[in-house]
């Protein structure tokens, strides 16, 4: 694994949000899908004084070379930090049977919920075999996707294992502003669609209307 090496920004981690883990919880697993979306959110913890396990279980992602780019940049940046990173297995095609029968359903569909269950319930077996009783994940941070839709997927994970779905907005208290900062601020390698072969034949699909409406007018 080529892993990144980044030079932090003067002001990273001098001021954030204000974090503490519910319930007096002591430890938690934060299950990431890539450093742009995780980047303000990392931050927070490590200005807190936090230190989640970082978990990156995300099967959905196509091909394997932009799987492979995504887990070494986080990889980098959790390093950078001191953060525990543990990778989960790349399982294809047991996630393209989670999904089956919703390949051609848009961003937001049923196929995303059903994505979304698909790995945080993977998340929550981990955090319990590792003896850890809660569970957040980064994939509510991107305007791009349902916060609902996480949301009800880390439920149904929590009630399938009942390993606690902590649902905190990481959106608010500045940090999607943030997010934007560090993306440009630590030179992410900021993808243009979410992970799956079927969210990147939509996107595909939907820059070749935009060219053609451009050219048309």
């Amino acid at each position: 694994m080529a892993t990144h090496d980044f030079i932090l920004p003067p002001d990273f981690a001098t001021k954030a949000p204000e974090l503490s883990l519910p319930d007096g919880a002591s430890e938690v697993v934060l299950h990431c899908c890539c450093a742009p979306c995780a980047g303000a959110v990392l931050e927070t913890f490590y200005y807190n004084k936090l230190q989640p396990v970082v978990y990156f279980y995300n099967p959905n992602i196509h091909p394997q070379s932009e799987y492979e780019k995504r887990r070494d940049e986080l990889m980098g940046l959790c390093q950078q930090l001191h953060f525990d990173f543990v990778v989960g297995n790349y399982d294809v095609a047991t996630w393209l049977q989670a999904v089956k029968g919703h390949e051609d359903e848009p961003e937001r569909s049923t196929r995303c919920e059903l994505c979304f269950t698909y790995r945080l319930m993977q998340t929550a077996r981990f955090a319990l075999s590792q003896g850890i009783g809660l569970f957040t994940s980064t994939l509510a941070t991107s305007r791009w996707k349902s916060k609902a839709q996480v949301d009800a997927a880390g439920m149904a994970a929590m009630t399938a294992t009942g390993c606690h779905y902590w649902n905190y907005d990481w959106r608010k208290k500045g940090l999607a502003e943030r997010r934007n900062h560090l993306v440009k601020a630590l030179n992410f390698y900021n993808q243009t669609y979410c992970g799956c072969v079927f969210g990147r034949l939509n996107a595909d699909k939907t820059r070749a209307q935009h060219r053609r409406a451009s050219s048309a007018s």
